[in-house]
């Protein structure tokens, strides 16, 4: 949530710093800001409601260029979108601050430096560091050393980036819990609270760890540890370019993301399958000794990682493993029960989410026998914090209703089921069965996007309902889970999900005409069932919208079929997945809503 991007040069950075927030408006919209130092050393701050287009307009009629700059964009936590509560934050000319995160004893510090008095113009939480600092520097000069006298008061989660125009050839940075990370450039240096926004300027950084504070300067970067200790990080070069976030030909990111789907799955099997082999080697040196360990699993996730954990509960128990499934949010809080053997493993787009993460720290206290992620992002804290991580391989995905980001982590969720069947006795040919399903499972998504204006022609039905409920049996529920999400995100419809044999027991008083049920048919042993649950929404008027296996005979009147051809049982879930994303996707462009940035959300959740 919310995104950071500074910079220091001999050049404007203005430009700079506009089009890193464009970049990461994924993480946060709802307003945006910058503050420059220019060559009077004045520091100047425009601020804006709404998308970071608004800002830019802002500057360019009324320009504010400088050498060192700060910039932020917004999703609201403390304070209404608001232009007094848009970062950055400052304490009268002394100090600007943007920030990521939480601060959890600002009450407490407001009371005190109210006491002092200081004048608070927002409800955030963020200018309380504004203010912490401006009373900091009155004492401590050295803008670095109150950015760290600082870091000792606050409690909470943060990335932090401040500036002064009294010290303007640096911009000192903090890290806790928040991510931040340093571009490295020539006679010029970059910060950002993701690489996605500095790709156009460079391609080598440097990921601060928990704790760190840095000061940036034109030619040189200085780390300090949590205890104030001179630091080395690794630089990394990223292989991402900067094209990788546009749009190209597509209208949405969503809709590009669901048509990168077959090469993204292929890209997360690249090295990993080979000749009817699971490669395990290809996970990482731990993971074989972390599976031949494993006698159960617990997966932590939340949204639809989650739903992605739930799916794979029942490829893992199929396979003999005992298998638990969590809300990382609810795991936190209650005292957990971790049989001897068990693995964890947690599941997360950006690798940065504040609850997985925190469920992460407390699992390597909890007697667990490692930990595995699956994720999206390689220097993500998740990844780093963890025994082994599996990649997912979906690059980046800016729409914030995940696509193939999901699809990804199944197909990587299926790799590790056959690594913990392997230990369940599964043989050589059952193995090599199974990989085949994997290798076919590109081509099959690419057959279900070619149907893509069939689901266009179905969501006509939908523009005009405020209900929709989907269902499903076995793994295809949390696929109905995940239907209805990707609904209620971005076209505002309120959307359910239920197991179809729960009808009866409260979910059938809602079925009208005006309510329609979504449901996949997949050809397997549940079948039969599904479809006597699917007659009582019939006999009860419920409008049908059903998407089957072309072997699939359905005896019902009146319902919408859209048939999909040559699915494999053991990646089903995943196939399945595409035409409701397809569907949501295409009812919310019919009714006109914000598909890439809907209302009240964000991409990446770094607070609870």
């Amino acid at each position: 949530m919310c995104g950071i991007v500074g910079a220091i040069a001999q050049r404007n950075v203005v430009p700079i710093l506009l089009e890193g927030l464009r970049r990461l408006e994924y993480r946060g919209y709802d307003s945006a800001g910058l503050a420059v130092c220019g060559a009077d050393g004045a520091m100047r701050r425009i601020r804006s409601v709404g998308k970071v287009a608004n800002l830019i307009e802002m500057e360019r009629v009324n320009p504010i260029p400088g050498n060192l700059g700060i910039a932020h964009t917004r999703w609201a936590t403390h304070g209404m979108p608001a232009e007094r509560n848009a970062h950055p934050h400052m304490s009268g000319e002394k100090v600007a601050v943007v920030h990521n995160g939480i601060i959890e004893n600002h009450a407490e510090l407001r009371a005190e430096l109210r006491a002092q008095g200081y004048r608070f113009t927002s409800e955030t939480d963020t200018e309380v560091i504004a203010h912490l600092l401006a009373h900091l520097l009155e004492s401590e000069p050295d803008l670095l050393k109150a950015v760290q006298a600082a870091a000792r008061r606050l409690i909470g989660a943060y990335g932090l980036a401040v500036a002064s125009p009294d010290d303007p050839e640096r911009l000192i940075v903090a890290r806790s819990g928040s991510p931040l990370v340093i571009g490295i450039g020539l006679g010029e240096n970059f910060i950002a609270s993701d690489v996605f926004a500095l790709l156009p300027v460079t391609q080598r950084f440097i990921f601060l760890e928990e704790g760190d504070i840095a000061e940036i300067r034109r030619d040189g970067i200085s780390i300090f540890d949590a205890a104030g200790y001179p630091a080395e990080r690794p630089e990394r070069l990223s292989l991402l370019s900067a094209s990788t976030i546009d749009k190209g030909p597509y209208a949405h990111y969503m809709l590009k993301e669901i048509f990168e789907q077959p090469a993204v799955i292929a890209e997360t099997l690249e090295g990993r399958i080979h000749k009817g082999r699971l490669l395990e080697e290809s996970f990482g040196h731990k993971a074989q000794q972390l599976f031949d360990q494993a006698k159960g699993v617990h997966i932590v996730a939340c949204g639809t990682s989650y739903h992605a954990g739930m799916v794979a509960k029942y490829w893992l128990e199929e396979a003999g493993v005992p298998c638990q499934v969590e809300v990382a949010s609810e795991y936190r809080y209650r005292r957990v029960v971790v049989p001897e053997g068990t693995l964890f493993l947690s599941i997360s787009q950006s690798g940065e989410t504040a609850d997985t993460l925190a469920a992460l720290r407390f699992a390597k206290t909890a007697g667990y026998v490692g930990s595995l992620a699956i994720c999206n992002v390689p220097e993500s804290s998740l990844t780093r914090e963890s025994d082994v991580a599996l990649m997912t391989r979906a690059g980046p995905e800016i729409g914030v209703a995940s696509t193939k980001a999901f699809t990804t982590q199944l197909t990587a969720l299926r790799l590790v089921t056959l690594a913990c069947a392997r230990r369940r006795g599964m043989t050589a040919e059952r193995e090599a069965v199974l990989v085949d399903e994997l290798h076919a499972l590109p081509r099959q998504v690419e057959v279900v996007l070619s149907l893509s204006d069939a689901v266009k022609a179905m969501a006509a039905a939908f523009a005009d309902k405020k209900d929709a409920l989907f269902l499903g049996r076995g793994p295809f529920y949390p696929v109905a889970l995940e239907g209805a999400l990707k609904l209620k995100e971005i076209s505002y419809i309120h959307a359910e999900a239920y197991p179809a044999g729960e009808l009866k027991h409260g979910p059938l008083a809602l079925v009208d005409a005006d309510m329609p049920v979504i449901c996949a048919l997949p050809d397997d042993p549940l079948l039969d069932k599904v479809l006597s649950n699917l007659q009582e929404v019939r006999a009860r008027g419920g409008e049908l919208f059903l998407f089957s296996d072309q072997t699939v005979k359905i005896e019902l009147d009146r319902y919408q079929n859209l048939t999909l051809a040559d699915i494999c049982p053991s990646t089903a879930p995943i196939v399945y997945s595409i035409p409701l994303q397809l569907l949501a996707y295409h009812v919310a462009v019919l009714k006109g809503t914000d598909v890439d940035q809907p209302r009240n959300l964000a991409k990446s959740v770094t607070v609870e």
